[in-house]
Formats: structure tokens, C-alpha cells, sequence
């Protein structure tokens, strides 16, 4: 047997809410299917390729220990590892790299054209990577101009053309110059450790602490330094500036 069914139930009583419920938000992110960018991952391949090719070529030209210890030749490699990385992810269709990352690279390679067209290319004393007396030419001509021109102008349009913006931030700014000190400090440290009179023992002619003297090119380091900074502060603010490249995709991000 079973009981019958009151035809009166009593209203329970209502539970007390001791807090508001919050939003809960879900990222588009989390129900978009992700999209590769074929397209962006071959051209950034192309680049990486283009500049470990560079490297390569000027160490078959040049002494390999000489060759790696300029800035430029530090920053290619830099870009190159971290362009790679960003093909395979656009490849792939996962998140890109932290903008940390990808920002101080374009900085650094965007400084290494900077500081060659601004403060190297001199006529008068020609400035070569490899080592060559006077202006450089045949392979090592290009190997030049790979370093301190095609590459550089490569990297920054990727990152105008290809890179969605708004990633990069001031905060980053300062700690992008951790870098450039190390390889001051490394650059003297070479430069200390190498015999007096030896050829290219100072490479960099405003650093060149047997002409001049530790004081005046220490001056030089800070106001390059204060330029390297300026830099990075107008890249981030033409980050939050440009349009963005990418097609936007429609928002299915919901709310519960």
C-alpha cells in the first residue's frame, strides 16, 4: 500500500541568500573553433629562415667567436627563435607568444638597423660584421645588409601587418633594457680581456673606451640607453595606436 498524496503541502520556507550571485563571463575564446593563419605562418617562416641563413652566412665568413659578439648579429638569432616559435603557433592555430617576448625582440632587431644606419654607416670607416677591411662586398655585403636592413624592416612590418595589436605594455618597457645592459657589460668585459692594440677589440666606435675613455663612452651607454627606452615607450604606445590587421571574428562568448 501507499499513502496518499496530501492534497495540502505546506510552502516550505525560502532559503536566505547570504550573497548576490556574480556574472561568470566566457571568452569567445572558449567556443570559437581556432583558425590557422597559413598565410601568416609561412611569411613568418620565411623570416626565420632568412635570418638563421644570415647568421649562418656570416659565420662561414667571419670568426664565429667575432661574429657572435656583435648585437646585431645576438638580436637575429633572438628573432629568428622567436619567429620560428610564431609561425609554428600561427601554423597550428594556438595562442601566440607572450608579448614580452615578441616585443623585445622586434625592439632589439629594430635597434640593431637603428644604431647601424644612425651611428655606423660612415663612409669614411666603413663597418663591417665579418671583419673585412673597408666596405664590405660580394657575400659579405649581403650577410650586411641582411643584418641591418632587410631583416629588421621584415620584422617590424610582421608585426604591423600580421600581429594583432593592444598586446604590448609599459611595464614591459623597462625590463627590455635588461639585455642591452648584459651585453654592455659583456662588450667590456671582451674588450678587457683582449690585448691591447689587437684589431676590433672595440668594434663599436662609441664604446671604444682605448680612444676615449670609460667616462665619455659611459655617457654614450646612458644616452643610448635612454634612447633604447624612448623606443620602446613608442612602441607600445603605437601598439594601442595602429588598427588591427586581423579580421575580427564575430563574438560568441556568452554570460551565465
Amino acid at each position: 500500500m501507499t499513502a496518499p498524496i496530501p492534497r495540502d503541502i505546506p510552502d516550505l520556507p525560502a532559503i536566505p541568500r547570504t550573497h548576490a550571485l556574480l556574472p561568470s563571463f566566457v571568452p569567445a575564446s572558449a567556443v570559437v573553433t581556432p583558425v590557422r593563419r597559413r598565410l601568416a605562418g609561412l611569411l613568418r617562416l620565411l623570416i626565420a629562415g632568412t635570418a638563421a641563413g644570415t647568421v649562418t652566412l656570416a659565420l662561414l665568413l667571419g670568426s664565429p667567436p667575432r661574429v657572435l659578439s656583435h648585437f646585431s648579429v645576438q638580436s637575429t638569432i633572438l628573432l629568428a627563435l622567436v619567429t620560428l616559435a610564431s609561425a609554428r603557433r600561427a601554423w597550428t592555430a594556438r595562442r601566440p607568444l607572450p608579448s614580452a617576448l615578441t616585443g623585445a625582440a622586434l625592439l632589439y632587431v629594430v635597434i640593431n638597423g637603428l644604431v647601424y644606419h644612425l651611428l655606423l654607416a660612415d663612409a669614411a670607416s666603413p663597418f663591417s660584421v665579418t671583419g673585412t677591411a673597408g666596405a664590405p662586398t660580394g657575400w659579405h655585403a649581403v650577410a650586411h645588409h641582411l643584418l641591418h636592413t632587410v631583416i629588421p624592416a621584415a620584422a617590424l612590418l610582421d608585426w604591423l601587418l600580421l600581429t594583432a595589436p593592444g598586446h604590448l605594455h609599459l611595464r614591459q618597457a623597462a625590463t627590455w633594457l635588461v639585455y642591452p645592459l648584459t651585453y654592455l657589460a659583456f662588450f667590456l668585459t671582451r674588450a678587457a680581456l683582449i690585448n691591447t692594440g689587437t684589431p676590433d677589440r672595440y668594434f663599436y666606435p662609441f664604446l671604444d673606451a682605448a680612444a676615449h675613455g670609460y667616462k665619455h663612452i659611459l655617457a654614450n651607454a646612458l644616452l643610448l640607453g635612454l634612447s633604447i627606452y624612448t623606443l620602446a615607450v613608442l612602441l607600445v604606445a603605437l601598439d594601442h595606436a595602429r588598427p588591427n590587421p586581423i579580421p575580427h571574428r564575430v563574438k560568441t562568448g556568452f554570460r551565465l
